[in-house]
């Protein structure tokens, strides 16, 4: 695989990140600390494949932006 096909190849390279992220957690003790690490470890291994789906998902700049309630 080139460098630029695995620039274009994000989303793909994202989800299998978190496969690998989710089958290190699931190796982890199931210890007060292990439990915690792992939790920190899927929720954040695990978001960046939809946050960068959403994101390409976006229409306008105005898309980006929270709304303030």
């Amino acid at each position: 695989m080139s460098g630029k096909e695995k620039k274009f190849n994000l989303q793909e390279r994202l989800i299998d990140y978190a496969v690998r992220i989710i089958n290190v957690s699931e190796q982890l003790p199931e210890t007060k600390a292990g439990k915690h690490i792992s939790s920190q470890m899927l929720r954040s291994g695990t978001s960046p494949a939809p946050n960068y789906g959403e994101a390409q998902s976006a229409e306008s700049k105005a898309d980006f932006i929270y709304p303030v309630r």
